[in-house]
């Protein structure tokens, strides 16, 4: 064991350790000015002043953190001490899963843990392949008529048919796809609107009233006893709790409807779309991946699994994760108050060379090649780490993988245009239209 690995399993007294350093307030004036992006910032913290680091982004002190070791004492070793304070989205998912708190936290998670263990996942894999099926009969009819597509939309379609099959039971209709592209509006509007809660409900009320309007929909015919071709599925294992629990009303019935539809196409779609953007650019990692085994061999499976894994560590699906000091602690030698604000960083602990050779390329191989990649669980962390790491982890990689096993060896795909940036909001998607035709597979 290394001195930094062994740091944690040293005795630590709260408010023993050193200062945390802090960046020049100078950096932050020069910030605000030039207008960036708050991911400029935390990567110039980060370079000038470590992976604990101190930085006035208001009056009071934030602390980012992006060391491994730190990452982990905060998500996973001591989840009591650095607590999830109002989610981001709250707006749009209310009391779902993802802003809930404390013991309302552990009930909710408790009910849908078990759906996506390994055990519970088998009762959504043919749904998943079926959704998948569907994109690629769709992809064929393109490529036959040489039509255009936008990518970023088509994996938005698929990972929602998906969640909706996983959901209701029904593949998704084009109505009730058109109607939930409300989700994704209030997701993209959430970072820009008033900081006052009446007005920001306010600018984004129609398309909460298009998403409330399908939740009640879906919610009314599970409980009429629609089952849906696909049988049961999550909204059934809601609706059937109500039924025992008295704090499943409706309310929170539809705020966890709407959080597993969110989460649950949001970071895949996103995902993918980059996935393929980095393809264009890393040709070669295609056709390795393609080459690592026969169709439906495990060697394809870990290589396009591969694929999906170094796109999230680019692009991790949750790129910051806010916590805050409930109490007085030291953080891997560093003093920490309570009350004092975090923000752990993945995108910046995945893209530090100390850890990661070379980060900005992208090397599938690392994933694949051992000892190619930092074993410290700190060091990758695309859902987070910890009681709270994202539940479905799982489900999102086996929806990718069985997608891309589908599409990646049918077809190749000719952007007419990519995005020359990224858009950081609650995740970091692709700031522009993703244009393309489809040109038949070399390989």
């Amino acid at each position: 064991m290394d001195a930094e690995a062994s740091l944690d399993s040293l005795p630590q007294v709260p408010g023993t350790g050193r200062p945390v350093p802090t960046v020049d307030p100078e950096l932050v004036k020069r910030w605000h000015a030039e207008g960036g992006e708050l991911v400029d910032l935390l990567s110039q913290v980060r370079e000038r002043a470590g992976g604990v680091a101190g930085v006035r982004l208001g009056p009071a002190l934030t602390v980012l953190v992006t060391d491994p070791q730190a990452v982990q004492h905060v998500l996973a070793l001591r989840p009591d001490r650095y607590v999830k304070r109002s989610h981001r989205a709250r707006l749009l998912i209310g009391d779902g899963l993802l802003a809930a708190t404390g013991e309302a936290w552990k009930r909710q998670r408790r009910l849908l843990q078990s759906q996506f263990t390994g055990t519970g996942m088998r009762r959504y894999e043919h749904r998943i392949t079926e959704a998948a099926r569907t994109t690629a009969e769709r992809w064929e009819a393109y490529a036959r008529t040489g039509q255009s597509l936008d990518v970023g939309k088509e994996m938005h379609r698929f990972a929602l048919d998906t969640i909706w099959r996983s959901l209701t039971g029904h593949p998704l209709d084009d109505e009730t796809a058109h109607e939930l592209e409300a989700v994704e509006a209030v997701g993209a509007a959430l970072p820009t609107l008033p900081a006052d809660a009446d007005k920001a409900r306010d600018a984004v009320a129609a398309d909460l009233a298009r998403i409330d309007a399908v939740a009640l929909r879906a919610i009314e015919a599970v409980r009429g006893g629609d089952a849906g071709p696909d049988g049961p599925g999550l909204l059934h294992i809601l609706t059937d709790a109500a039924t025992e629990r008295p704090e499943y009303t409706d309310q929170l019935i539809r705020d966890e409807l709407v959080t597993l539809l969110a989460a649950g196409h949001e970071t895949t779609a996103t995902t993918l779309t980059w996935l393929y953007l980095l393809l264009d650019q890393y040709p070669t990692a295609r056709e390795e991946a393609l080459a690592a085994g026969d169709a439906g061999s495990e060697e394809r499976r870990r290589a396009v699994q591969a694929l999906v894994h170094e796109t999230l560590r680019l692009y991790p699906a949750a790129w910051l994760l806010p916590r805050h000091a409930a109490e007085d602690d030291t953080l891997v030698g560093h003093t920490v108050e309570a009350g004092t604000d975090l923000l752990v960083c993945p995108y910046l602990t995945h893209r530090d060379p100390r850890l990661w050779p070379d980060p900005d390329r992208f090397d599938p191989q690392r994933f694949l090649v051992p000892g190619c990649r930092p074993t410290h669980p700190g060091a990758y962390l695309p859902f987070g780490i910890g009681p709270r790491a994202c539940l479905g982890l799982q489900f999102a990689l086996r929806e990718s993988t069985i997608l891309l096993e589908h599409l990646l060896p049918a077809h190749t795909v000719a952007f007419s245009a990519t995005p020359t940036k990224a858009q950081y909001g609650i995740t970091v998607r692709p700031d522009g239209p993703t244009p393309a035709t489809l040109e038949p597979a070399l390989v």
